[in-house]
């Protein structure tokens, strides 16, 4: 059996660092004005740092009673601290800001001292997080400087992909690298409004250029064409198209100048003149993680918020209405969802009947195209066929989720023949858009599955498909809109 007794052994090696008798060796730490000469034990360092092993053999001097060395990239403050480690095993951050630590892990790292870098890693990760967030881009920087500060890199990697926007939000954000920067703005999902990017950016514009003064109304044109140099990899990458007119005027516009000029007509055509056709470069609204909006398998929060647009009457004619932030007011609640309840029109009703403000989405199987239709009416079941009477309802198409260019609204023009009831019917908009079972086998028509769908133009403006008639339902969604925010449905 053994005892040990490191407590001791580490305070008397601490009072050896103290001892000004049997030194061998000199250290001149740090740069003017601030170095200091440190007296040590050349024995000490060699066995607990590999870095300083190298250092005083390649440059200690036999014939010399005390060697010599310099290490100019340390602070005295930092390196006393470093030496009371390496002779004592020792380390004490109480009082000590993260800022310094970050600098006594630089040090160490230096030094070769790999256990301290490892617990100094894992300290700030676990009790400096905040001022992690606060401070990144001065972490990220100093995790970077060594490949031995994996631990750190890995953290900031990782923040900077679950928590971009905090990055923006940092005190120091505008030191960011622009590789660092261009790496969050071209996420699809960085959890801000556009306006906030695009101001961030300029920011950081700002601070790479210091000559310029805040206000563009001051700049010249060669000033404009210094920031259009310093942001030509980040301009390509804001959603203009997503801001509101407000923004555009205040904040884009005394801008202009740092926009391409075909981009910036067609930006200012797409507020003026909503006939205008928009170009095929133009990036869709950043996709937002927000939990409850819609539990889909059909379509992406993108065509929720057209659709909510539609409903509460915005933009409805403007063709960039797609391409504007998401406008998500309403909950949607899944009601039914063919693949999980069935493709029968008895289901449908035991699910949507006497329940109004509904959206259908249908994926169609050949084609993989969306269509669907808005209902403010409730939907209801009858033996024998009857009309739903609305000027609010509409019906839809898409080529697919992502594809905006090519979809179709059409509104109701008949109002008296706006929506179809029938027990053997699904949700159906008249003519244009219908689901229903055929006459004919032995169960109830309602309890078969649907082997009738199609479109044909009737009750509303336009075709919702170029080729009218029959389709296959790959699966079909029906949904209630529930008002979680201060937008009013239109009741009847």
């Amino acid at each position: 059996m053994s005892r040990r007794f490191f407590s001791r052994l580490s305070q008397n090696y601490i009072e050896i660092l103290r001892d000004e008798e049997y030194y061998d060796i000199t250290i001149e730490v740090g740069k003017d004005p601030n170095v200091r000469i440190f007296r040590a034990h050349m024995i000490v360092l060699c066995y607990r740092s590999p870095f300083l092993r190298r250092t005083i053999s390649s440059r200690s001097n036999n014939n010399d009673v005390v060697a010599h060395i310099k290490l100019p990239n340390i602070s005295p403050e930092i390196f006393q601290i470093i030496l009371k480690y390496i002779y004592g095993g020792i380390i004490s951050l109480n009082g000590q800001e993260p800022s310094e630590i970050l600098k006594i892990l630089t040090a160490a790292d230096e030094l070769l001292l790999h256990e301290l870098v490892d617990y100094l890693q894992d300290y700030l990760i676990e009790n400096k997080f905040e001022w992690i967030e606060q401070h990144f881009e001065l972490t990220y920087r100093t995790s970077f400087q060594s490949n031995s500060l994996l631990e750190l890199q890995n953290y900031c990697t990782d923040f900077m992909d679950k928590f971009p926007e905090k990055v923006f939000k940092s005190l120091d954000f505008a030191s960011l690298p622009e590789a660092s920067l261009i790496s969050l703005i071209i996420k699809d999902d960085l959890q801000m409004k556009e306006i906030e990017i695009w101001e961030h950016v300029l920011k950081w514009g700002l601070e790479k250029n210091p000559t310029l003064l805040p206000d563009p109304i001051t700049w010249s044109d060669d000033d404009f064409k210094i920031m259009e140099n310093t942001l030509q990899y980040c301009l390509p990458l804001i959603r203009f198209f997503s801001l509101s007119s407000e923004d555009f005027f205040q904040k884009v516009y005394p801008y202009k100048k740092l926009l391409e000029q075909q981009l910036y007509e067609e930006l200012l055509g797409s507020y003026l003149d909503s006939n205008v056709e928009p170009s095929n470069n133009i990036l869709l609204p950043r996709y937002k993680n927000i939990d409850g909006i819609i539990d889909s398998k059909i379509v992406n929060l993108n065509i929720v918020s057209l659709i909510s647009r539609w409903i509460d009457k915005i933009d409805i004619n403007n063709k960039y209405a797609y391409a504007r932030e998401l406008y998500l007011p309403y909950e949607f609640k899944l009601l039914l969802r063919g693949s999980r309840d069935g493709f029968t029109p008895k289901k449908f009703h035991e699910l949507c009947d006497d329940i109004s403000h509904t959206v259908t989405f249908i994926k169609i199987k050949e084609t993989g195209e969306i269509i669907g239709g808005y209902n403010p009416l409730v939907w209801k079941s009858y033996s024998t066929g009857r009309c739903g009477k609305t000027k609010d309802s509409f019906i839809f198409s898409f080529k697919n989720k992502d594809n905006f260019r090519d979809l179709i609204l059409s509104h109701v023009k008949n109002m008296d023949k706006a929506i179809y009831y029938k027990n053997s019917f699904g949700p159906t908009f008249y003519d244009d858009l219908d689901l229903y079972v055929m006459k004919g086998g032995i169960e109830p028509r309602e309890d078969r599955e649907y082997n009738y769908s199609s479109c044909k133009q009737k009750s509303y403006e336009k075709k919702i498909r170029n080729e009218e008639g029959r389709f296959t339902i790959e699966d079909y969604e029906v949904f209630q809109i529930v008002n979680n925010h201060a937008f009013g449905l239109n009741d009847e």
